[in-house]
């Protein structure tokens, strides 16, 4: 920012009108901000929430609480009124910066007896508003300067079951974390696209902190009507994305031709032409780097984007490692499938009984006001990730499942769903799939169909009915499933059967489906809908 404090930082659409803030605009602004925070009576190491969806103003307010030296409370916009409200009594926030959100319902309810600053958008009803603080306030002259143990924010994790954790994270462990991730900014002039939610510490760490550390532009996502837009006008150099989002960009190219007429084109004369061709129709003319995290990935999936010239680097990371643990980046063909090696400052091993875990500078120290939390989750200065993991060599780490997921069969066998579901996954007509089978005589995967090929006809049940015989045939005989029970209704973060990152919150899958598994015991390819 001091070499070129001109130079163009942050893009937010309005009614899809672009508007462009500098860094040395950022910078002004974050210091109003801030000297506003100051004047309220707000002091230093206070927590101040955000709960907006990702906009320019997201960042400001990051940096005015920092200069201002409290600590950020960040909050996923589909969090539950009990979330909410469990994150704000939880950290003792003082106040709250509140923007876009979907419905404004729970945060209504949940913040009531809070003070809020509002965003320069459509939002709660608030005691104080974003640009009259701008237009007020001199920005604040004598900044905090926070030794790299002060705490940054506490993150409260997704989390797919229970009240989430606060997990602290100093200025250090974020500052490690970047460093760490040093390979994703290849370019010497990155842009990115930043949609993901804010409250998550891949959208935090390799975005937000990111662009602090590195040559970065952020544009931002105005709705979901306008992601295709929004992504060309970006021409972004760098895209992060989750698993379900790479599965829906495949759908995309799907749905204008079929893949059996698709692959052989890929190999003809005119394959490189054809590949160049579908990269800009997704808006990726001028993207050197594709990444994947926050759950597993189909190896089949990888190999697809891989024959287009999309060569999608997996990653894995936690709250808790402020970032990255492992990456495939630079992209190694050879690591496909896998989660990489271990980013710079990091140690990763395998315990006696195949846990992962973790030590290093970026990892936090402890769960706010939660000793017995913070105690049961290190093993003498080691972080346990509660994830199964093989490592090879020269091949990197792979995740095998998570403990806590595994289930027990009424044969007493335990089953590890994750590599199941990545096998029923390589079904392009799939969307979402959960095995489960916990006292079941064999497991079953619920699946969801994309929007596309959703209803059924022979094409989608003959293709169902092979994947289903292929995979039973790679699989241990324990292991084989009953059945594929096709859902009509997709999981989301709106039913609760997604977590804010789009993991599979399985409890409650399970749940909701237990009663019917049990007691009609499905085989081979059964739909809901017929039950």
């Amino acid at each position: 920012m001091k070499l070129n404090p001109d130079q163009p930082y942050l893009h937010q659409p309005v009614d899809s009108l672009w508007n462009t803030y500098s860094f040395k605009d950022v910078d002004t602004m974050a210091r109003k901000i801030a000297s506003g925070l100051l004047d309220q009576g707000y002091q230093k190491g206070d927590r101040i929430a955000i709960l907006a969806k990702n906009c320019a103003e997201w960042i400001v307010a990051d940096l005015a609480i920092m200069m201002a030296g409290m600590i950020s409370v960040p909050i996923y916009t589909t969090a539950s009124v009990d979330t909410i409200k469990h994150v704000i009594s939880h950290s003792g926030a003082t106040a709250i910066f509140m923007g876009k959100l979907d419905e404004t319902r729970a945060a209504e309810e949940a913040c009531r007896d809070l003070k809020k600053i509002a965003f320069p958008y459509p939002t709660v009803e608030s005691e104080f508003n974003w640009n009259h603080w701008l237009e007020n306030y001199t920005p604040l002259m004598k900044i905090d300067n926070p030794a790299s143990d002060n705490t940054l924010t506490i993150v409260y994790t997704s989390g797919s079951t229970g009240d989430p954790k606060g997990v602290v994270l100093t200025h250090g462990h974020l500052a490690v974390g970047v460093k760490g991730a040093d390979d994703f900014y290849c370019a010497p002039h990155n842009r990115v696209l930043s949609y993901l939610p804010m409250a998550h510490i891949a959208e935090r760490a390799l975005v937000i902190m990111g662009s602090i550390y590195n040559s970065v532009e952020i544009f931002f996502n105005e709705s979901l009507n306008t992601f295709v837009q929004d992504l060309h006008h970006a021409q972004v150099t760098i895209f992060f994305a989750v698993p379900r989002i790479w599965t829906k960009l495949q759908f995309q190219v799907l749905a204008t031709q079929k893949d059996a007429d698709l692959q052989p084109l890929l190999v003809s004369n005119q394959g490189a032409m054809i590949a160049a061709q579908i990269r800009e129709k997704l808006g990726f003319k001028h993207c050197k780097v594709f990444a994947s995290g926050a759950a597993p990935i189909a190896p089949s999936l990888l190999e697809w984007y891989g024959r287009i010239g999309i060569d999608i680097s997996e990653g894995y990371g936690m709250t808790e490692t402020g970032g990255l643990v492992c990456s495939n980046t630079p992209f190694s063909k050879e690591r496909l499938g896998g989660i990489g090696i271990p980013v710079k400052g990091l140690e990763v091993k395998l315990s006696d009984q195949g846990e992962i875990l973790v030590r290093g500078a970026s990892v936090f120290n402890e769960y706010y006001k939660n000793p017995k939390a913070t105690q049961e989750t290190f093993d003498q200065g080691w972080l346990k990730t509660g994830d199964r993991g093989v490592v090879d060599e020269n091949e990197g780490w792979r995740i095998t499942g998570r403990f806590k997921e595994q289930f027990k069969t009424a044969k007493g066998k335990y089953v590890a769903p994750v590599p199941i579901e990545l096998l029923v996954s390589e079904n392009t007509f799939i969307e979402q799939v959960c095995v489960t089978g916990s006292g079941m005589p064999q497991p079953v995967a619920l699946v969801v169909l994309n929007v596309e090929n959703g209803h059924k006809n022979q094409e989608v049940v003959d293709s169902l009915n092979g994947s289903l015989d292929k995979l039973n045939g790679e699989l241990e005989s324990h292991e084989r499933l009953a059945a594929l029970f096709v859902i009509e209704s997709p999981w989301t973060i709106e039913n609760e059967l997604l977590t804010a990152t789009m993991k599979l919150k399985r409890h409650n899958i399970e749940r909701q489906y237990r009663e019917v598994l049990m007691s009609t015991n499905p085989s081979g390819v059964v739909w809901e809908a017929d039950i």
